[in-house]
């Protein structure tokens, strides 16, 4: 009987020890993992992880449909087809011409519906994962593309937008939240940035299909334009049902051995680095449950992730603030739209060596230079001013294209917790949706004759609103290249100024930084 409580002593000490050497495992897999991704160079990341590279190309496709879409409504009403079938007749002018009102219902009607859609967008995406979401937007968007070609009157055309805007919503979100959870460190900023590529060939597709077909006299002149975005859905609802789901997903929702799977068709991987994976991304979760418990849209705006939202948004919102918005960039000819996807397809080799502050900060900096200068070209007359401001405005979407434009994509999926990534970037592109209806409602009347009549001293106004952000970055946008998101959660947590990110080192075991 004297021997019962050593033996109970000795059980209880070998449990200790046990539950010592589980978290000393648990701590040598994190680091492993850790290390892993800060030691993978891009070549490496390429071969050992192409079913990343592969699916996040896919998932982001969708992406390009919107930049397509987008860049038929604005010319279609200078479409003699499009005029006669939804315009009215104006006997001065001798032609069809759509309305005024029309004109502003129908180039706000998408931005509606993707207010809709992103809102939505922040539940269903981390309730339901991306595929089933990308699968059951994709058949909701086949719907409204017939209701959008078959519109016998331009109030269900109007609708016909507005219902098209909500699957587009997700689809602007879709894209950036997968390829941030699938790809690794060395990978993440090129894939994420590559939704800005898509937006450019989407708008470079568009274009060449509305000049082969503008001098088409019948109906189906502008209405064979919107027909071919019938062939996207089919295609990519099928190739999500194949995709994996994100690994970071499925350790959230407590499927941890379907995660386990995810990460093996994502990668080439030996099976001890994703059993180290799976702890790292075990370990992030659970610092971030302990950091906020809930995740939905209240919490975007607690603690340090309010922080993180105001990154995310204002970040977004300087695409709009630059002085041409993103489609009209796009818009503008196939010569501006093909130096946009040139841009972003070579902002990937600048991104090898200058993080995403860097560039940013360059870019409007850039930026704000070329508004500078189109203002002062503006006030003075001539066709030589003329044409050296038509010069800048190609040089401005050279630097947006090379920096802004891609970068914006890569801090928005970057910067969230992983727990709150839907919302944020739901909340990032909403602020951005916002801010674009408000420079529709404000370009024209800086520029249209009869209210500023500024024409190219329009530049001023634009250059205000881009230094503003530009002093915004300077101290508030850190640098997030080479941070896994642990470290990201730590670094954010523990309020390190923004330009300190890039020195400030990170313990992912014990949570602790050091300044380096």
């Amino acid at each position: 009987m004297e021997k019962q409580p050593t033996i109970e002593l000795k059980e209880r000490v070998d449990h200790q020890d046990d539950d010592r050497d589980l978290e000393a495992k648990q701590d040598q897999d994190i680091l492993r993992a850790n290390d892993s991704e800060h030691l993978l160079g891009f070549r490496a990341a390429v071969q050992r992880y192409p079913g990343a590279v592969f699916w996040s190309f896919i998932m982001s496709m969708s992406v390009i449909m919107i930049g397509y879409d987008t860049s038929l409504i604005a010319n279609f009403f200078a479409y003699p087809s499009f005029k006669r079938k939804y315009g009215q007749w104006y006997p001065e002018d001798n032609d069809y011409e759509i309305t005024g009102p029309w004109m502003i219902g129908l180039s706000n009607a998408i931005s509606a519906g993707e207010i809709i859609g992103l809102i939505i967008n922040g539940f269903v995406l981390e309730r339901f994962g991306h595929r089933r979401v990308m699968i059951v937007s994709l058949a909701v968007l086949s719907g409204c593309i017939a209701v959008m070609v078959f519109a016998p009157t331009i109030a269900i055309l109007c609708v016909g937008q507005v219902l098209m805007g909500i699957p587009w919503g997700i689809f602007t979100v879709m894209g950036g939240a997968y390829s941030s959870e699938v790809c690794p460190l060395a990978l993440r900023g090129y894939l994420t940035s590559y939704n800005a590529l898509c937006w450019a060939l989407g708008q470079l597709i568009g274009a060449g299909v509305l000049v082969g077909l503008v001098d088409m006299p019948s109906n189906w002149s502008f209405k064979i334009t919107l027909a071919p975005q019938w062939i996207w859905p089919i295609p990519l609802a099928i190739l999500a049902y194949l995709a994996p789901e994100s690994p970071w997903w499925l350790v959230r929702k407590g499927y941890v051995t379907k995660a386990q799977r995810s990460l093996e068709r994502l990668s080439r991987v030996e099976p001890e680095l994703i059993q180290s994976q799976i702890a790292m991304i075990k370990h992030t979760d659970e610092y971030e449950k302990a950091i906020q418990s809930k995740s939905g849209y209240l919490e975007c705006f607690k603690g340090s992730n309010l922080r993180r939202t105001e990154i995310a948004c204002v970040t977004m919102i300087a695409q709009g603030c630059a002085g041409l918005s993103p489609q009209n960039t796009y818009k503008m000819n196939l010569g501006s739209t093909g130096i946009s996807c040139i841009g972003c397809v070579t902002t990937w080799f600048l991104m090898r060596r200058f993080g995403r502050r860097t560039l940013l900060l360059s870019g409007l900096s850039g930026l704000s230079f070329c508004l500078l200068t189109i203002g002062v070209l503006a006030c003075f007359h001539g066709t030589d001013f003329l044409w050296a401001q038509a010069g800048l405005c190609l040089v401005w979407i050279a630097i947006y294209a090379l920096t802004v434009g891609p970068q914006v994509y890569t801090v928005v999926s970057e910067v969230s917790a992983t727990r709150l990534r839907a919302q944020t970037m739901s909340l990032a592109r909403n602020a951005y949706t916002i801010m674009n209806v408000v420079n529709k409602v404000i370009e024209p009347r800086l520029i249209n004759p009869t209210w500023g009549n500024l024409k190219g001293k329009t530049a001023f106004f634009w250059l205000g609103t881009n230094t503003v952000i530009l002093v915004w970055a300077i101290f508030r946008l850190p640098e997030l290249k080479g941070k896994t998101y642990q470290e990201l959660d730590v670094l954010f947590e523990e309020r390190v100024p923004a330009w300190r990110f890039a020195k400030t080192e990170v313990d992912v075991t014990t949570n602790t930084i050091t300044e380096s």
